[in-house]
């Protein structure tokens, strides 16, 4: 084949492992989407969002109050807990979150994951992750039961109906435990955990400037990897 028939391919993946009850992931988002802001060929980047799960060991449809939960976590005094999470609340405040973790409510994410994959099929992933994050940490809403999840999937497109359906006989429960075993694999012990191409790894909410670093050296492996498709003559 002639070069002109030749096309140059750079694409770059970021992949995310994060919870939606993570208050350092939504801060870690935000960051991210800094980066991107800054990085001259975002519309090759892709985001995908991985599934894990700060707290697996609390039982489906139960919920609790996060601080004093946190607090015999830590074998910490109550007060000693909200102080961190005041420490929490003003660096998310730096990224434009408004945070109130010492009245936020906890429990299992999976069905949360689940209908994250569902709309990741529907091409609005990015769209319903932020609504989670948001209704959780900025409106004090659940995120943990199918109710609440169809009607917040509802509220950025996706048909309340399916939601319902597919959390209620968890067809997205597979992939869910699959990505928490891969971010096992990978070596993530907590979130959130960025890995860009499978290559590069970026461990906890990194500064903006260290995420578009890792975005820039992505960037460059592409050109020197010489990944090339047919194109039109």
């Amino acid at each position: 084949m002639s070069r002109a028939g030749v096309q140059l391919v750079r694409s770059v993946r970021i992949e995310v492992w994060s919870d939606v009850v993570c208050p350092w992931c939504y801060i870690g988002k935000r960051r991210l989407e800094a980066a991107l802001e800054r990085f001259p060929h975002r519309d090759e980047v892709e985001v995908v969002w991985r599934s894990f799960q700060l707290d697996a060991g609390t039982p489906e449809g139960e919920t609790h109050a996060t601080l004093p939960a946190l607090a015999a976590k830590f074998g910490r005094p109550v007060e000693d807990v909200r102080g961190m999470m005041r420490h929490v609340e003003e660096t998310a405040a730096g990224e434009g979150l408004r945070y109130d973790l010492a009245s936020g409510v906890s429990g299992n994410t999976l069905l949360a994951h689940e209908l994250i994959h569902l709309a990741a099929e529907r091409g609005l992933q990015g769209a319903v992750k932020e609504r989670l994050l948001h209704a959780h940490f900025e409106e004090g809403r659940s995120v943990f039961d199918v109710d609440s999840l169809a009607a917040l999937a509802g509220e950025v497109g996706l048909d309340e109906t399916e939601v319902r359906a597919a959390l209620v006989d968890h067809r997205y429960r597979p992939a869910v435990l699959d990505d928490i075993r891969t971010a096992r694999e990978l070596g993530a012990t907590g979130v959130p955990f960025f890995v860009v191409d499978r290559r590069y790894g970026a461990a906890g909410a990194q500064p903006a400037d260290l995420l578009l670093h890792v975005l820039e050296q992505a960037w460059a492996d592409t050109a020197r990897s010489g990944q090339q498709v047919a194109g039109r003559p």
